[in-house]
C-alpha cells in the first residue's frame, strides 16, 4: 500500500498512541468530538500528558507469597525529554489516552550487530563450513558488496528493534582489513538519521581478529572515534595467543578511555582461561571496573556447578558484565548464579538475519522471556524480575515491592504494553503498543 493510500483513519488505528480520536503532528496534538477535529492543543513542543497510564504500586500477598501485581492509574507529564511529574490520574484531562496501558522502561538490545545485517534483503539460510575461520573467509567475500547498502538496512533493523519496544541498543561494528572503518561510516548515518527516535553505544570489534588479520592499525584508529568499547574475539581459536591478544585489547581501552566488550565463543580451557585472565587484567585497572563485559562466555556454561558460583562471585568482584543471547539446547548458561552474586547480566538479539544467524526476532522482552522458563521463573515475583533482562536494568518495583520507577526525572524512555503487570508482559510476551524515546513519540 503506498503512503497516499492510507487512510488517516487507518493511520490513527495503526499508531499506538493515537488514542481516543488523538492524532499527532509535530508540535501539536488535536482532539476529534463527533467526527469533526476540534482545535486543542494538548502539547506545546516537547511537553505533553499521558492520562490512563498504568503503573505498578505494589505486590499482593497471601501469607508471605507473593500472588499479584497492585496497580493503579496515572497522569505522567512529560516534558524535555524527561518524566516531570506523576500524579492521580484524571480521567477527563486533554491528554494523550493510554487506555489503561502498562507503562515500562522502555527495552535495550545490549549485544547486536546493525552494522551487517541482511534484514531488509533477500532471504537466505546460515550456511557455516570451516568453523570461526571459515566464517571469516566468508565475510571476507561479501562484505565490500554488503556495504553498498548497509545503511539503509540498518535503518530498517532499527525500526524492527523499535516495533518490539526498543530504543537503545550496544551493537558491535565491524573493524577489519576488508571493510575498514567504512562499516562503522556506514552505521554512524544510520543513527544520525534516527538521533531523535533511537539511542546507541558502538563497541569497535575485530571481527576477523586482532592478528590473525592486520586490524590492530584500523582498531587504533576507531579507538580514536566516537566509539564506546574496544572489542575482541576468541583470542585463543582465532589469534592464537589470550596474552597478547588481551593486553592489546586492554591497552587500546586504557589509552582511550573506552571500555571492553569481547566476544567469547570459546567453551574449554581456554575460554575459562580468557575469562580469567581478563579479570585479573580488569583488577590490575581499577578503572575498567563497570566497563568491562564478556558477550557469549559459553564457557561458564560448561563447569560444574560449584566453579560457576565461584567464577561469578569473581566477575561480581571485577564488576565485569557478562552480554547473553540466553543460549539454549545443550548449553545452558548461569544467569541464576550470576545475577545472585551481583554480576551486571545483559542480553541481545545478536544476528537478527544475517550470515551467522537468522533465528532473532528484534524482541529483548521475549529472551527475558525464554530466561524464565529456561530457569524455572514462573512465579509472579520470579517473572517480574526477569523483566530486567530486557530494561538491561530498571525494573516497576524493587525486591520488597517498593515502586522505584518511574520517579520524576527519569528520562522519558518509556513503552506502553498490553499487559496488568510486568509479570504477564514476560510471560506472555505482551504486544508493545508505543514507544517513547527521550520524551519523542516513535509510533
Amino acid at each position: 500500500m503506498k503512503k497516499s493510500d492510507i487512510s488517516r483513519k487507518d493511520f490513527l488505528k495503526s499508531t499506538g498512541l493515537s488514542l481516543a480520536g488523538l492524532a499527532f503532528v509535530p508540535g501539536l496534538l488535536h482532539t476529534q468530538t463527533g467526527g469533526t477535529q476540534e482545535s486543542k492543543t494538548i502539547t506545546s513542543g516537547n511537553m505533553y500528558t499521558l492520562k490512563n497510564v498504568r503503573l505498578e504500586t505494589g505486590f499482593d500477598y497471601e501469607a508471605d507469597e507473593i500472588v499479584a501485581t497492585n496497580t493503579e492509574l496515572f497522569c505522567v507529564e512529560i516534558e524535555g525529554g524527561t518524566i516531570k511529574r506523576i500524579i492521580p490520574n484524571q480521567p477527563g484531562a486533554n491528554a494523550i489516552d493510554a487506555r489503561g496501558m502498562l507503562m515500562l522502561p522502555s527495552f535495550r538490545d545490549m549485544h547486536i550487530h546493525l552494522d551487517k545485517t541482511l534484514y531488509a534483503d533477500k532471504w537466505r539460510a546460515v550456511r557455516r563450513s570451516g568453523g570461526i575461520k571459515g566464517m571469516i573467509a566468508l565475510e571476507q567475500r561479501t562484505l565490500r558488496e554488503m556495504l553498498k547498502n548497509s545503511t539503509y538496512k540498518a535503518e530498517r533493523l532499527i525500526e524492527l528493534l523499535q516495533s518490539q519496544g526498543t530504543g537503545f541498543a550496544r551493537s558491535h561494528v565491524n573493524i577489519e582489513p576488508t571493510s575498514r572503518l567504512d562499516s562503522l561510516k556506514n552505521l554512524e548515518i544510520a543513527l544520525a538519521n534516527k538521533k531523535d527516535v533511537f539511542g546507541a553505544e558502538l563497541v569497535a570489534f575485530p571481527q576477523h581478529g586482532l592478528y590473525y588479520t592486520d586490524s590492530l592499525p584500523y582498531m587504533k584508529e576507531a579507538a580514536k572515534m566516537d566509539i564506546d568499547f574496544i572489542g575482541g574475539l576468541d583470542p585463543t581459536n582465532v589469534d592464537g595467543s589470550i596474552e597478547r591478544t588481551l593486553d592489546t585489547t586492554v591497552q587500546l581501552a586504557l589509552d582511550n578511555n573506552k571500555g571492553i566488550d569481547i566476544h567469547l565463543h570459546e567453551s574449554g580451557k581456554s575460554g575459562l582461561d580468557t575469562i580469567e585472565y581478563l579479570i585479573a587484567k580488569v583488577n590490575e585497572n581499577p578503572v575498567l571496573k563497570g566497563k568491562t563485559f564478556v558477550s557469549h562466555a559459553f564457557a561458564l556454561g560448561t563447569l560444574e556447578k560449584n566453579k560457576q558460583e565461584a567464577i561469578a562471585e569473581r566477575l561480581a568482584a571485577a564488576r565485569i558484565g557478562i552480554a547473553s543471547t540466553i543460549p539454549f539446547g545443550g548449553l545452558i548458561m548461569p544467569v541464576p548464579a550470576l545475577l545472585k552474586h551481583g554480576v551486571d547480566v545483559i542480553t541481545g538479539n545478536d544476528s537478527i538475519v544475517d550470515y551467522w544467524s537468522t533465528m532473532g526476532t528484534g524482541s529483548v522482552l521475549q529472551k527475558a522471556n525464554l530466561a524464565a522458563q529456561l530457569y524455572g521463573q514462573v512465579s509472579e515475583f520470579g517473572l517480574s524480575r526477569m523483566l530486567k533482562l530486557a530494561t538491561a536494568g530498571p525494573i516497576p518495583l524493587d525486591d520488597k515491592g517498593v515502586q522505584q520507577w518511574p520517579k520524576a526525572g527519569d528520562d522519558a524512555n518509556i513503552v506502553l504494553i498490553d499487559a496488568s503487570c510486568s509479570a504477564e508482559a514476560v510471560s506472555r510476551v505482551s504486544p508493545v503498543k508505543s514507544l517513547i524515546y527521550k520524551g519523542n513519540i516513535v509510533y
